[in-house]
């Protein structure tokens, strides 16, 4: 990196957000930095091609490296039943309200998911969505109506205790 200097910048200052990314994408710590770790240096070796903001660039890499991961690896494990745990009146009910959003964003086809991380947690535009996917705006504002719907009937977000609005 000593050779590119604006790409160490870039990696300084950009990580945190593109982990989280990752993080909502993948489901789990281990496999996001894991996608993060890749889509850098895919975007290392191009880093002389790419002009202005290359953000949108390490966007579209991890996208497509996460996309080809679960075609690949579509016959992983996959846990079947949720470990019992009970609910603590406590500073950990943000946590809980966390673990329940992942494993709804989980339970959304990987398109979806794909979309509403995209356009609700990293706040990029419809338009720079379907850049990055390599789809058309309609099918960007189609995908995320389907998502918000499934979200909105989710079982494990309709508790009985308040919700924030994902919408």
């Amino acid at each position: 990196m000593a050779d590119r200097p604006e790409f160490a910048e870039f990696v300084a200052t950009r990580s945190p957000a593109l982990l989280r990314t990752a993080r909502l994408l993948t489901g789990d710590w281990a496999s996001a930095e894991d996608l993060l770790q890749t889509a850098l240096t895919t975007s290392w070796r191009k880093w002389s091609r790419i002009s202005g903001n290359p953000e949108p660039y390490v966007h579209k890499v991890m996208v497509n490296t996460y996309l080809a991961w679960t075609r690949r690896f579509w016959v992983r494990e996959r846990p079947t039943d949720v470990l019992p745990e009970t609910a603590v009146d406590d500073a950990t009910s943000r946590v809980v309200d966390e673990d329940e959003i992942q494993a709804a964003l989980r339970r959304l086809p990987r398109r979806q998911r794909t979309v509403v991380v995209l356009r609700y947690f990293d706040d990029l535009s419809e338009v720079e969505c379907a850049a990055i996917l390599g789809v058309t705006v309609g099918t960007v504002k189609s995908q995320t109506s389907k998502a918000l719907a499934a979200l909105r009937v989710d079982d494990g977000l309709t508790a009985d205790r308040p919700r924030h609005e994902v919408s």
